[in-house]
């Protein structure tokens, strides 16, 4: 592990996968966006970012223009990678292409990094609260089926770093689109709280995919702050971290 990003260790006996977590350490970004912030959506100046991405990326053996990301938009859309650049509308990547990095990014919501050990087949999805309650993790897999033909037993997957149960407190109107294993409610607060990891897990462990095979980030936007950007904390004013997942 290196300051600005960490390594899964469900995926570290593969050779030929790459894949990290930024944290908010290692950049050039001033505050409120200190100091590793790759997010382009941000107020931060783009020479930073721009900086910012090809430092992240060169720690992982990769340039900036072998990454594919999309404008996310908190849907369920899927887009099937062929070639690096960007798109607009999704929010779950898949690809067998090697050499290039799926990426996708956060500062509170869920990212789920997927290999497929028998079809070479990956899949990065961003999941805040809609789209976990879309089930995009089971969409994204059901996608891979479709493509590579890949099967729940032959995956690895990690759930990485987002806001935690005890920090993420909803409304009703969030809670109802939860099913009650991965909610509670607090009385003495009148509020709900939701636990993404939770039930973005249960979506790998539906599909097939086997408990030991899954890594669930221990570590919060929210708790962890000093080494991660949380959208909620920082009050919407901060940068933002990607998870990312590539095939050399």
């Amino acid at each position: 592990m290196t300051n600005l990003l960490r390594r899964p260790a469900v995926f570290a006996s593969f050779e030929k996968i790459v894949a990290a977590e930024s944290t908010r350490h290692g950049g050039v970004s001033p505050a409120p966006f200190a100091s590793l912030n790759l997010g382009k959506s941000t107020d931060d100046d783009p020479k930073n970012v721009a900086e910012n991405r090809r430092r992240f990326c060169a720690a992982l053996g990769f340039r900036p223009e072998q990454l594919a990301w999309s404008k996310q938009v908190h849907e369920d859309k899927i887009r099937v990678v062929t070639e690096p650049g960007g798109a607009e509308g999704f929010d779950a990547l898949v690809t067998n292409v090697p050499g290039i990095l799926l990426a996708v990014s956060m500062a509170d919501c869920t990212p789920i990094l997927i290999y497929d050990l028998k079809n070479n087949a990956l899949g990065s999805v961003h999941a805040g609260w809609p789209g976990t309650a879309a089930e995009i993790v089971r969409k994204t897999l059901a996608c891979m089926n479709a493509e590579f033909g890949t099967k729940g037993a032959d995956c690895y997957a990690y759930v990485g770093t987002c806001i935690d149960e005890c920090s993420f407190e909803v409304g009703e109107e969030v809670a109802v689109k939860f099913d009650s294993a991965f909610k509670r409610f607090d009385a003495a607060k009148r509020k709900f709280f939701v636990d993404l990891k939770k039930a973005n897990a249960a979506q790998l462990l539906a599909f097939g995919v086997p408990e030991n095979q899954i890594e669930i980030s221990p570590y919060s936007t929210v708790l962890n702050n000093a080494d991660y950007f949380s959208h909620r904390k920082e009050k919407g004013t901060t940068g933002r971290m990607m998870a990312v997942i590539g095939m050399v």
